[in-house]
């Protein structure tokens, strides 16, 4: 159920009123979780593997999720082990079908009305945010792109990471706001005194995540919890602006 439902613009003007920075993470955030975009990265992920390591895919995929649990993402945990140069892999790894994506003007209506800069901070790539954002059509609300290059290929959750945009950009957390897809993502952001909503699939038994990835919507780092973004953004935009 979408938190914000049940808040009133008071509520929503004094928790939000002070924020200047909107930061959203890409996938399974900016679009909805049943698109299933993620899965197709997945499973390239496991076929790129595979291919790397000579083995079957029950094993590529074991080694992928042991990597993606213990270092956050496959790629920091092949590049810490083996010692891998990362471009080749993204490439492959992105190098998805953006079908299931359609234009989205209520999120983009609902951006443009949000006040203040909005920025994307992902775990992914540039062209893979550009690719996404431009068949939501909602590329001109955002004014730049913070990936996992930018981040030196350490993922979300890391310390390091978080310190690091926030300073490449200039970011006041205590004036900020973010919207994540992953509760472990939020807590940095909480702690340093962003405004956190946690994106949740409306269907989850729809879509292709681990049971882990759909927990901690119930944890104190956690503000908001919305299963709609655009309807949510667009709540959000009308209280800042009563």
């Amino acid at each position: 159920m979408d938190q914000i439902l049940f808040s009133t613009r008071e509520k929503l003007a004094a928790d939000f009123g002070a924020v200047d920075t909107w930061v959203f993470d890409l996938d399974n955030t900016l679009y909805p979780h049943h698109a299933n975009l993620w899965e197709q990265v997945d499973n390239r992920i496991t076929t790129w593997i595979a291919d790397y390591y000579g083995v079957d895919g029950l094993t590529a995929r074991a080694l992928q999720k042991y990597y993606y649990q213990r270092y956050g993402t496959s790629l920091r945990g092949l590049m810490v082990d083996e010692g891998l140069d990362p471009a080749g892999f993204l490439d492959f790894a992105h190098d998805i079908d953006h079908s299931r994506i359609e234009a989205d003007p209520l999120l983009g209506t609902a951006l443009r009305a949000l006040p203040g800069r909005k920025l994307i901070f992902t775990s992914g790539t540039v062209n893979h945010a550009l690719n996404i954002v431009r068949k939501l059509e909602i590329t001109e609300h955002f004014g730049d792109v913070f990936d996992i290059v930018a981040a030196d290929y350490l993922p979300k959750p890391a310390v390091e990471t978080y310190d690091r945009f926030f300073g490449q950009h200039g970011v006041d957390p205590s004036r900020a706001a973010m919207f994540e897809d992953l509760s472990r993502n939020l807590i940095v952001p909480h702690a340093r005194g962003m405004r956190t909503i946690l994106v949740v699939p409306h269907a989850p038994g729809d879509i292709l995540r681990e049971d882990w990835e759909l927990q901690g919507r119930y944890e104190p780092h956690v503000d908001y919890v919305t299963d709609d973004l655009p309807a949510f953004v667009d709540r959000l935009a009308e209280a800042l602006a009563a």
